[in-house]
């Protein structure tokens, strides 16, 4: 029986090389879309993301698409709502119109929990069937595909699982935890020791696990949305000090008041209030009744994520 045929968009980046890794190991043909360079065994070569891209060969003869590729970081996102409304929405869907024209049979869409807001700060966890209240212009394109992708399964046969995870971490990731891993290494003092709130975060490895898992997964319904995060929720400081255990290294935290920190931040830099005060608790009752559970725990990703563990791709 021939393996089944896998594309991966963004398999170059930090979460798709991942991803690949652990599709090769699984036995799947793993067919990548690039933006440029040369075609070398079953890749593709498709070109910038968006509304015009040609994705017939890429899809054809695929069983299932993986969508990771997306316009991530900008400057100055609030001046940039064309291009990632391009990429983010257009180029998904026009994506997703060409794999179901091929006799697609699944399309995981990797999005993003700020679909659902910013803070869960006042209220209950964040949920799938909570109406969507996007964070940022990032967010809000995230917000637009789903809803195409929402529309698109209504009338084919071709199912979409929509994947809502928090702040992923691992080796080479960039963003928040790079930044916080590179302070800790040089003991640079942080104002958080008296943050006690409480955020979702998955380790890489955890994350491509679920989406393999879904992967053929029988009796998934045409269209699911799933939040996805480690087993633990933990607060910012604390999840400071488990980088600090992984890194045997313990971080400098100081008792800067929350009131204080908060207006700082505000200040200089608005986007992180949230990131590192607010809580951020999701949901993922159903992602685990599919029958997933997280392979790593938050120990086991960060030693992985920092580099003291020997295995940066499978390990479970």
């Amino acid at each position: 029986m021939n393996p089944r045929v896998v594309l991966v968009t963004g398999a170059t980046g930090f979460i798709g090389r991942n991803l690949v890794s652990l599709l090769d190991s699984m036995g799947y043909h793993v067919r990548r879309a690039l933006r440029d360079g040369r075609d070398r065994g079953d890749d593709v070569v498709v070109g910038s993301i968006g509304p015009t891209t040609d994705w017939a060969a890429a899809v054809a003869g695929v069983d299932s698409v993986i969508h990771l590729a997306a316009r991530v970081h900008h400057r100055n996102e609030e001046h940039a709502s064309e291009l990632y409304d391009a990429v983010n929405t257009q180029g998904t869907i026009q994506l997703a119109q060409a794999a179901a024209r091929a006799g697609v049979s699944e399309f995981v869409f990797l999005s993003t929990i700020l679909v659902n807001g910013s803070s869960t700060d006042g209220r209950g966890p964040f949920t799938p069937e909570d109406e969507v209240v996007p964070r940022g212009v990032y967010g809000q394109s995230k917000a637009a595909a789903e809803t195409a992708l929402q529309r698109l399964a209504s009338h084919s046969r071709m199912r979409v699982a929509v994947v809502r995870p928090p702040l992923v971490y691992g080796r080479d990731s960039l963003g928040n935890f790079r930044h916080l891993a590179g302070a800790i290494r040089r003991r640079v003092p942080l104002p958080l020791g008296l943050v006690d709130n409480k955020r979702a975060f998955i380790s890489v490895q955890n994350l491509t696990s679920f989406v393999v898992h879904l992967l053929g997964l029988p009796a998934a319904p045409p269209y699911g949305i799933y939040l996805v995060s480690d087993s633990e929720q933990i607060s910012t400081a604390a999840f400071v000090r488990r980088i600090g255990q992984a890194m045997n290294r313990t971080p400098i935290l100081l008792p800067v008041p929350l009131s204080v920190l908060t207006l700082a931040l505000q200040a200089i830099r608005p986007e992180l209030r949230h990131s590192l005060v607010g809580s951020m608790e999701i949901d993922t009752s159903a992602a685990l009744s599919t029958g997933w559970t997280p392979p790593l725990s938050m120990s086991q990703g960060l030693r992985l994520a920092v580099g003291t563990s020997s295995s940066p791709h499978t390990p479970w």
